[in-house]
């Protein structure tokens, strides 16, 4: 054996090199189907958005260019990662030592059809959420205008408003009047892929396209669980994420947080499948793995977050004198550098807003790089440091017993509080007198955090995930849990730095996405691993088959039963059992045929006007709605005067343009003359905003625009 072999087989990764002989001499045809399953949904998103920021950077983001490209590179991802996954389950349960079973068919029709009926369930009551009061119709329009002009910024058309065009605002909500451009909020990861649905069918088949995204990431999901606990376990972890609340938010309406999930779990599986490999097929796993990982950051700015403990993994990596260091660090930096130069190109004035986040995650990047590279500089001819005797493991397990108690128990000891902006702590404000809370605008409700989780999967399963990554952590610094060390960086990071700042609006079910990329799978998958470990104890102990089975069952209930409970809104009612909950409850319906009604009836010479009372009015929800659906050139005009609607009206007159006012009030026309039409009266529904309870109902969500042509 040579030296470098040698320093291999010792390392924290040696337990997954010295089963990869016996992965390749016993093919496991259920397992590599399962595992390339769960990878093939990341691999494609991977191949379209590689494609697709570059195009959309040229002004050529365009459906011809995205089928001749974007579809080749994606299908030949999907070829070449398909091939690099092993021939068997990558099983890493809590008895490594044991004899590895094959993976039984029917876990793989388990997982396949959680994901199926998932996606079938969510598509029923999936949302028409495209009018702008929130993340998902942001989504919506960006991807509206990127798919139907193939470039940004968007140009706000000024000579449709004559000479007048000064008078006139540009923005709303999620789309910034900069530099005489308009910029639209967020990555351009999640737009990039529902234009595809836009080209496919429209804005049905975009707003269709959040389902799909959420049962790949439940698909995916089993295929990482089915990696590091076993497949048999796959189709229960996959079923608790898919019946948790926020899991079913986010995929009915176009949240960015599924399409990350597709990302972050294809990504940990490939590295595991990397670790288990040789040769050729180990180097391109970990490349594809690091890359998809990477892109995490063009699908949202928190990604970045996320992912922060790869740097450290990379330094292992290096010290481990693993062949899969460097394709693993040059995927990443790929899939990086496309969120950076998305965030400095198309997304500035996002960033700039959010700055208060972001330089403080720079500074962090950087420290740890710096960290990282000297670690590495200074161990290089020792390699991974040993750990020597128990106290470390011992310490690392008792760290995570204690801060989850602590997160536990800081509503009892803060109150979390911020300044914010007028409108924002308005906001807040409304929502606590709708809950009949005290008034404290300045709340933040963050020190709820760890109990929002036990909201939505429950006390159990917070216990048993803790166990599990208390004992994980002791195996991963022996070096006999190699596949679950990057796992366990990322999703314990992720989960403290979520729950010790949520940075999100605090109402429910809306502050719950933020539990949604890493905390909720985190704490699932861990507390699926420690039912595993243990299950395996008892059986190891040859307890009868009767008490192994009940416990067993047991483990099922509370990791099932809390999480359907929240969703569905089990309560006894008149003597019977009753659902309250959300889970059978659409929101936001009724929303494209509402704009559609408003577009045919505004002219296609028109030059649309909003006039508008401040901040929160139609022009902020619906401007770019009627810039990208009604494709209409529009601004806006706040407290509005006579002397000035009458000015606007006769530029746009004189650029040969029809003037058209609209408002969500007809006393608002009044002054200016023309008939009044009722152009839209929308009555639907959205998610209540509930502050210290889990979500239970809908609220009304009510819109009417009325539309006058003023002659002057």
């Amino acid at each position: 054996m040579s030296v470098r072999a040698r320093a291999e087989a010792s390392g924290p990764f040696a337990a997954r090199t010295a089963d990869s002989g016996q992965a390749a001499r016993s093919p496991d045809a259920a397992g590599r189907l399962l595992g390339r399953l769960s990878v093939l949904p990341g691999l494609l998103v991977v191949g379209w958005l590689l494609v697709g920021l570059p195009l959309l950077l040229a002004g050529g983001f365009t459906a011809v260019l995205m089928l001749v490209l974007a579809v080749p590179a994606a299908l030949a991802l999907a070829v070449i990662g398909w091939r690099s996954v092993p021939g068997r389950s990558q099983e890493a349960g809590p008895a490594p030592g044991r004899e590895r079973a094959g993976t039984p068919w029917w876990t793989v029709a388990a997982v396949v059809a959680v994901a199926i009926a998932f996606g079938v369930d969510q598509l029923i009551y999936h949302s028409q959420f495209i009018i702008v009061t929130r993340d998902p119709a942001s989504y919506i329009q960006f991807a509206n205008w990127i798919a139907h002009h193939g470039s940004l910024p968007i140009p706000p058309d000024r000579p449709a408003f004559g000479g007048t065009s000064h008078l006139l605002s540009f923005q709303s909500f999620a789309f910034y009047q900069r530099g005489g451009v308009i910029v639209p909020q967020f990555m351009a990861g999640l737009p990039m892929v529902l234009a595809g649905g836009f080209w496919v069918g429209g804005v049905n088949a975009a707003v269709a396209m959040a389902p799909i995204l959420g049962a790949c990431a439940v698909l995916a999901f089993g295929g990482l669980v089915a990696r590091l606990v076993g497949p048999r376990w796959a189709p229960l972890a996959a079923l608790v994420l898919a019946i948790s609340l926020p899991e079913e938010f986010t995929s009915r309406s176009t949240y960015s947080e599924p399409l990350a999930q597709i990302l972050l779990f294809a990504g940990l599986c490939l590295v595991i499948d990397s670790l288990s490999s040789e040769g050729t097929g180990a180097r391109v796993a970990a490349g594809l793995g690091g890359l998809a990982l990477g892109l995490t950051v063009l699908v949202r700015i928190d990604g970045a977050g996320d992912i922060l403990p790869v740097i450290l993994y990379c330094g292992l990596l290096f010290l481990g004198r693993r062949r899969q260091a460097v394709p693993f660090l040059g995927g990443l930096v790929v899939g990086v550098m496309y969120g950076v130069v998305d965030g400095a190109a198309l997304s500035r004035p996002y960033l700039a807003s959010i700055k208060s986040a972001v330089v403080p995650l720079m500074l962090l990047t950087g420290a740890l790089i710096v960290v990282t590279a000297v670690a590495v500089a200074v161990l290089w001819r020792r390699g991974v440091p040993r750990v020597q005797g128990t106290w470390l493991g011992n310490a690392a397990a008792a760290l995570a017993v204690v801060v989850v108690a602590g997160f536990a128990l800081r509503p009892y000891f803060q109150t979390v509080k911020g300044k914010g902006t007028q409108f924002f702590e308005g906001i807040i404000a409304s929502y606590q007198r709708a809950d009949h809370l005290p008034v404290a605008p300045e709340r933040l409700y963050y020190e709820l955090s760890l109990h929002w989780v036990f909201w939505y999967i429950g006390i159990p399963a917070v216990l048993l995930g803790t166990a599990g990554v208390a004992l994980l952590s002791r195996r991963c610094l022996r070096g006999t849990a190699p596949a679950w060390i990057l796992p366990l960086m990322i999703f314990a990071w992720a989960t403290v730095e979520t729950l010790y700042r949520p940075s999100i609006t605090p109402d429910h079910p809306w502050a719950s996405r933020r539990l949604v990329p890493a905390v909720l799978p985190g704490f699932i998958l861990f507390a699926v691993w420690a039912c595993s470990w243990l299950l395996s104890r008892l059986r190891s102990m040859n307890v009868g088959q009767a008490l192994y089975v009940g416990l067993a069952a047991c483990c099922v209930a509370l990791l099932l039963v809390p999480a359907a409970i929240t969703t569905f809104g089990f309560r006894i009612k008149n003597g019977g059992l009753v659902a309250e909950g959300l889970a059978f409850k659409r929101t936001y319906g009724g929303e494209i045929a509402a704009v559609n009604g408003m577009c045919a009836a505004i002219p296609r010479d028109a030059s649309v006007v909003f006039i508008d009372s401040g901040n929160g009015g139609e022009s902020d929800r619906l401007a770019e709605v009627v810039r990208a659906t009604c494709g209409v050139p529009v601004g806006s005009i706040n407290s509005a005067h006579l002397a000035t609607v009458e000015q606007v009206v006769r530029g746009i007159e004189q650029a040969g343009r029809r003037p058209v006012l609209l408002a969500g009030v007809r006393s608002r026309l009044r002054p200016y003359g023309g008939q009044i039409r009722h152009v839209m009266r929308l009555r639907s529904t959205m998610d209540e905003n509930a502050l210290t309870a889990p979500p239970l109902h809908t609220i009304p969500f009510d819109v009417d625009v009325y539309m006058s042509e003023p002659t002057v």
